[in-house]
Parts: structure tokens; C-alpha cells; sequence
């Protein structure tokens, strides 16, 4: 009986950092079944290959240069819902898993994992599954209520993102320049976070973050 060999999962990376993409190469190249068939450096440049090539999924990095990590994904899954995106960061899971798997992800890693989980990721997601670890599985299955959910929890995508760069230290000039938004903009919306917290200062906004985990 003759078998019927199993095509490979091809797959586009999104990071900035050649060296990371090399050695993500290196680990998925041992596999046989998973194929690195272009790789991308920004979100432009990933948007471009996607529109010009078929691929099984997305390996993404959220940090790249110009547009955001969520805005991108967000972008991705309105204009292409069925290909699966495989979430890949520095970024600790209780800092941006959740979000990023309500937003259309279909599994989010941290960079630190090691490769033979990356490849099961993979394997998982191209095949129409979803991957995460069993904390952020528990977390999405909890509804909570509002009043139940960490502070942090009650802010928007944008305000959340810029929750973060304030709290490793980044001015409001900073933070309007990386998000390509005016300071004003950027003020309105640290208040609105520093609200919503019930917080007066960036130094609590910090503290807090620190306090949590999630930096």
C-alpha cells in the first residue's frame, strides 16, 4: 500500500532580530515537516508576503518596529481570519497572552521556551488548534466579572500598551514617537489609566507593575 506523504507546514517568521530567526531556523529545519518559507523583519514587510505568497501560519513577534504587536494582529486576522498566527515574545505569558488570544491568536510562547515545545506549538496551531499554557487556558476559561478582575485587566488594548511603556520608564514624548501618536493623545490616555486604576502618579502605575509580575 503506498502512503500518502504528508505535506510540509510552511510557515512565515515576523521578527526584527536575524540572529533569533536564524536560530529558529536551525530548530525547525531538524523537523522535516515544518518549512521556514520567507521571513519578514516588520509588520510591513509581513503584510507584503502574505498578500503575495500562500503560507500554513504566522510565527509573530509582538515588538517589531512601527506598528504594534495587537494593532498587527488585529490587522492580520480582519483581512486574512483563517490563517493561524502563533504568538512569539519576551514578554511574559501574565503580561499579554490573554489579550492576544482574544484577539485572534491562535496560541501565544515566550522566546524562552524551549524548541521542542515551540514545534509542538507549531504542529498544534497549523492544524487548527490553539496553544497556551494551562495558566492562561484557566484564565481564558474564567469569565470574570468586572469587579473581579485585576485592575490592570479594566483597560483597553491601547491603554494597556501604554501602561507598559510607562512603566519601564518611558516619557510621554517616548511613547507618542514608538506609537506614532501625539502627546496629547498619549496624555488622555494616561489619565484615563491612572483612573481607571485609581492611581495619581506614574510611580504607582510602576510599583504596580512590578507588584504583578508583569514586567
Amino acid at each position: 500500500m503506498k502512503t500518502v506523504q504528508k505535506e510540509s507546514i510552511r510557515l512565515v517568521i515576523a521578527d526584527d532580530h536575524p540572529l533569533f530567526r536564524r536560530g529558529l531556523k536551525n530548530a525547525i529545519a531538524e523537523t522535516g515537516d515544518i518549512k521556514v518559507a520567507c521571513e519578514a523583519n516588520n509588520g510591513d514587510e509581513l503584510l507584503s508576503l502574505i498578500k503575495e505568497n500562500k503560507f500554513d501560519m504566522v510565527l509573530l513577534d509582538i515588538a517589531m518596529p512601527g506598528k504594534s504587536g495587537l494593532d498587527l494582529l488585529k490587522q492580520l486576522k480582519s483581512e486574512y481570519p483563517k490563517l493561524p498566527i502563533l504568538v512569539l515574545s519576551v514578554y511574559p505569558e501574565e503580561q499579554y497572552a490573554v489579550r492576544f488570544i482574544k484577539a485572534g491568536a491562535s496560541g501565544y510562547l515566550t522566546k524562552e521556551s524551549a524548541s521542542e515545545k515551540l514545534v509542538e506549538a507549531i504542529r498544534k496551531v497549523a492544524d487548527g488548534g490553539k496553544y497556551a499554557s494551562q495558566m492562561i487556558t484557566e484564565k481564558l476559561a474564567f469569565d470574570f466579572s468586572n469587579s473581579e478582575k485585576p485592575l490592570h485587566e479594566t483597560l483597553s488594548d491601547r491603554e494597556y500598551q501604554v501602561f507598559g511603556m510607562i512603566s519601564v520608564g518611558k516619557s510621554l514624548t517616548e511613547i507618542g514617537k514608538d506609537l506614532s501618536l501625539s502627546v496629547k493623545t498619549i496624555s488622555t490616555h494616561r489619565t484615563r489609566i491612572l483612573e481607571k486604576m485609581k492611581m495619581k502618579k506614574n510611580a504607582e502605575l510602576i510599583h504596580y507593575a512590578i507588584t504583578q509580575n508583569l514586567l
